[in-house]
């Protein structure tokens, strides 16, 4: 996620009414960082459900999905 993509969504959902007066920058900081965290511990979990498919799962798309969060 980029920073304008987590502005729209805190427009979306009302969080930027209550953080985007006096320290702007400091809560999109912090706001950047939450959303980080929140799509990191998405794909660690659709990274686990792959791998525990049985012999229909794959290790190579749960890698592909938790490198999503390096580029």
């Amino acid at each position: 996620m980029n920073k304008d993509e987590i502005i729209l969504m805190a427009d979306a959902s009302g969080i930027a009414y209550y953080g985007m007066g006096k320290d702007r920058d400091k809560f999109l900081h912090y706001l950047e960082a939450f959303a980080n965290l929140v799509a990191e511990r998405k794909r660690e979990a659709c990274a686990v459900i792959c791998e525990a498919q049985g012999e229909y799962g794959d290790e190579q798309y749960a890698a592909a999905i938790r490198a999503r969060g390096t580029q």
